[in-house]
């Protein structure tokens, strides 16, 4: 009885799969410098920021997110990094989009139809820490909310009339064409909630002009910056030509040609208001079904339970014997323990009684 072990047949075992999602809010107060800009980390190199939820000097701080800035090879007039904004942007094109059958990196894609000749030549690129994302990204969780009153200011007078962009629709509709895995298509409403490059961006229409691409699994969202500037009948853009974006009273497209990634990055977190997303952790699990049918395990292995080779718990021989269940072992096929299961609370069994005991392995 101490030695009984119970065959777990194949159809005893399953598997499932959970996704747990926590939410991660990241003030625009963070980005735009809590600390007096101390939580915000440049580097010599100058080709990213970094942005902390505390200052960066301490130990209690962590990395939050990046913000950086590409240009693709047709844009001209670059006075300011040139190469380092060109090489910006194959990088991340090389990671996230791929080749094409030539060999060559594809242009980041305006509406994620790869070879259509839409695409975005000025984007700003903002990587979150796995820290934050986890496994991933939750579709359709992700959401920023952007300044965009006509004056530059680092007082919050940009926040007097706001954008949202958010993957709409996405948990429904995102791409899978990306070799850094799934994406969605990032949209913008105006403060009223009123659509912008679109009326019908709700359901992914026809005449929804996207503004950027989030990548779930990379935890990588990209904006198409030209979108949220240029002005036009068939480019309604968000951040008008009228619109001062740095302290020079140039626009977007100004600015990115002419300052350095360290001062775009400033600029743009200023406007950064609010960001938001669920993250995700998948956790897969195998369930093992231990079943103790009416006429097994009845007896104890613990010493105690005999008392002069007397079963302790039975005052003559016709008595029914009396067990209590504490622990599950599972064992490998050569009998060495592997993993060990505690119940909450005893379980008495007897010949009347049988168990299925629902044992669960997570990682």
């Amino acid at each position: 009885m101490a030695n009984t072990f119970k065959l777990i047949r194949n159809t005893d075992i399953t598997s499932a799969k959970t996704n747990l999602h926590e939410s991660i809010p990241l003030t625009g107060t963070i980005a735009s410098g809590t600390y007096a800009d101390e939580n915000i980390k440049n580097y010599a190199h100058g080709m990213f920021q970094s942005v902390y939820d505390y200052p960066y000097l301490s130990s209690s701080a962590n990395h939050v997110f990046d913000v950086t800035f590409g240009l693709s090879a047709d844009v001209a007039s670059v006075t300011s990094q040139e190469q380092k904004k060109r090489n910006i942007y194959q990088q991340f094109a090389q990671t996230l989009v791929g080749y094409d059958v030539t060999g060559s990196i594809r242009d980041f894609d305006i509406d994620g139809i790869l070879g259509t000749g839409s695409t975005m030549d000025y984007i700003a690129a903002v990587p979150f820490s796995r820290l934050l994302v986890k496994d991933e990204v939750k579709k359709g969780s992700f959401e920023v909310e952007l300044g965009v009153a006509a004056n530059y200011a680092k007082d919050g007078s940009v926040f007097t009339e706001r954008i949202k962009v958010f993957d709409s629709g996405a948990l429904n509709s995102y791409k899978i064409n990306s070799p850094a895995g799934e994406y969605g298509l990032l949209y913008a409403t105006n403060s009223a909630g009123s659509p912008i490059n679109g009326t019908n961006i709700q359901a992914g229409g026809a005449d929804a002009q996207p503004v950027g691409l989030v990548y779930y699994q990379a935890g990588v969202a990209i904006l198409n910056m030209k979108a949220l500037t240029m002005t036009g009948t068939d480019e309604d853009g968000i951040l008008s030509s009228s619109v001062e974006y740095n302290v020079g009273e140039d626009d977007f497209v100004d600015a990115v040609l002419t300052d350095n990634i360290e001062q775009i990055s400033d600029d743009l977190r200023v406007r950064l208001y609010n960001l938001s997303f669920n993250n995700t952790v998948e956790l897969n699990s195998t369930i093992y079904f231990c079943r103790a049918d009416h006429n097994e395990f009845n007896y104890s292995a613990n010493p105690t339970y005999l008392d002069s080779s007397q079963i302790r718990v039975k005052n003559n021989s016709n008595d029914t014997p009396v067990a209590y269940f504490t622990t599950v072992g599972l064992y490998s096929a050569d009998n060495e323990l592997l993993a060990v299961a505690k119940l909450s609370e005893p379980l008495r069994k007897d010949p009347t009684q049988n168990y299925t005991i629902r044992v669960r392995l997570d990682y």
